[in-house]
């Protein structure tokens, strides 16, 4: 492990982090895309063709929600923020609230928040944890059918992304947790931070589709070696 002093740290999670919490992954061989097609359920055509099938979708995927907890990754991750001397950004693929639940606050969601809803007309943005179908009234602009998850769809452009270039090119730590490497932007990061002279390092449960562009790969189970690696950090920034 490098024993390099860091000032800035920025660190990506994805799906894999939530998944020792009972949050489904979506590409693996029992994930989310195994049992239902992305293109009917996560592009807006598809919420366009059947605005009722992927409200019910995700009105399911929100029940599900409320069962979740953070498991020891999510809480290393919030640890690390709170007591690392120098500064520390995370941005999740993920649109769970388990980071927020695990006490992290600088936290950037750049696919959306499954307990918030978004209105296609007005763009208002709002904190929803029941259910609601394509009649629902935006309480904003009062019109019917326009209220959707607030999540980014396959063919959507992810929120933030000036604001997380700019944490790229400043850091000088990037990490990777429980990340597949075949979602983009997301998995350009990588490259984005190598070229800011960052050093680079993959948590992952298998090595992602971009492994080798990482100047270190740590392989295993989110709960033991995201903790380990961040005791690693503090230890080392208290030298």
């Amino acid at each position: 492990m490098s024993t390099r002093p860091y000032s800035k740290i920025v660190i990506l999670t994805g799906a894999g982090i939530s998944a020792e919490s009972g949050v489904a992954t979506f590409r693996d061989p029992k994930g989310i895309w195994a049992e239902y097609d992305y293109q009917d359920v996560a592009t807006p055509e598809g919420f366009s063709r059947d605005p009722a099938k992927v409200l019910e979708f995700y009105n399911m995927r929100r029940k599900l929600h409320g069962d979740v907890k953070p498991n020891a990754a999510h809480v290393a991750v919030s640890r690390l923020e709170a007591e690392f001397p120098g500064e520390v950004i995370v941005v999740t693929q993920n649109v769970d609230a388990l980071h927020e639940a695990a006490g992290t606050q600088t936290l950037i969601h750049m696919h959306g928040e499954i307990l918030k809803r978004l209105c296609n007309a007005c763009q208002m943005r709002e904190t929803w944890h029941d259910d609601f179908d394509a009649n629902a009234q935006c309480p904003s602009c009062e019109l019917r059918g326009t209220l959707r998850p607030d999540v980014v769809w396959f063919g959507e452009m992810p929120y933030h992304m000036e604001k997380i270039g700019a944490h790229l090119e400043s850091a000088d730590l990037f990490i990777s947790i429980g990340t597949s490497g075949h979602v983009y932007p997301a998995a350009g990061f990588v490259a984005e931070a190598r070229r800011s002279g960052a050093h680079t390092v993959e948590l992952n449960l298998e090595p992602s589709e971009g492994a080798s562009l990482f100047h270190e790969t740590i392989h295993g189970k989110a709960g033991t070696i995201v903790p380990a690696y961040v005791d690693h950090l503090l230890e080392a920034a208290t030298r």
